[in-house]
């Protein structure tokens, strides 16, 4: 799961007995080696529908990470692109890789390995939690890509209020879902298991490393979306296929503000 640049199990154990936000500075350089990061084809399919919907004015990437959200954005922004995580670590990485470095050292549009591409439109990175966003409604689209293990249940409405703020009217809020696997499934029993870990992690431990992957549930997460104001849609990813049923086994959130 770790290719040989990542880090190391040392490395990994300090940064699971730190804070989030400690844990992520210390991981941020090998943080594009890890299956922590948001697989290109995640980020290719989403910026394929969105290039379908757009082209859009101003956006952000919330909870950006390493930037690689930013190179989706920066294909169907026309007038600005902003990323925002709290993580000082990251944004310093963030920000080296939107340095143009020349031919040789560019390798794609979505952070692999070298960071967002170059081309497009301007980048800023501003450190703030995203529960208190620092911005006004100056946003035409946000998207975010596998952040939201790290909210406790009780912290989403407030977040999703926070992401409605800052969108212009008729704005949109955009992040990927993948449908869940089925009880009984290995990867089923991978995920309770690793958030079981965490939990008692987090029972013995101080300070928490929020990081659970089955506290985001399809449902809640549409109605938290419907109380702060949005509507709600999903956009099926037609490139991962669907499931037994024919239900698609990843699509898009694109949660709507009101308004034109």
């Amino acid at each position: 799961m770790f290719d040989p640049e990542g880090p190391r199990l040392r490395e990994l154990v300090v940064q699971s007995l730190s804070s989030v936000e400690r844990g992520y500075d210390l991981l941020a350089p090998k943080f594009d080696h890890t299956p922590f990061r948001t697989p290109d084809s995640v980020l290719e399919a989403t910026a394929s529908a969105l290039r379908r919907a757009g082209p859009f004015g101003a956006g952000l990437d919330l909870c950006c990470g390493t930037g690689a959200g930013v190179g989706v954005l920066r294909q169907v922004c026309e007038a600005s692109v902003t990323g925002v995580d709290f993580s000082a670590g990251m944004l310093e990485v963030a920000r080296e890789r939107t340095v143009p470095s020349g031919p040789s050292g560019q390798s794609g549009a979505f952070g692999t390995r070298g960071g967002p591409d170059s081309s497009g439109p301007p980048v800023g990175w501003v450190r703030a939690d995203a529960r208190v966003l620092p911005f006004g409604p100056v946003f035409d689209l946000v998207v975010s890509f596998g952040a939201f293990g790290h909210f406790l249940p009780r912290e989403r409405p407030g977040l999703f209020a926070q992401v409605h703020s800052v969108l212009r009217p008729g704005g949109r809020f955009v992040f990927p879902v993948v449908a869940p696997p089925r009880p009984g499934s290995p990867m089923y029993g991978m995920l309770l298991g690793f958030d079981t870990v965490m939990r008692v992690r987090n029972a013995v431990w101080r300070p928490p490393f929020v990081m659970y992957y089955r506290a985001f549930r399809f449902g809640e997460m549409w109605r938290e979306l419907t109380w702060a104001g949005f509507r709600v849609e999903f956009w099926p990813l037609p490139e991962f296929g669907r499931r037994g049923d024919g239900s698609p086994k990843v699509r898009l959130v694109v949660a709507a503000r009101a308004g034109t």
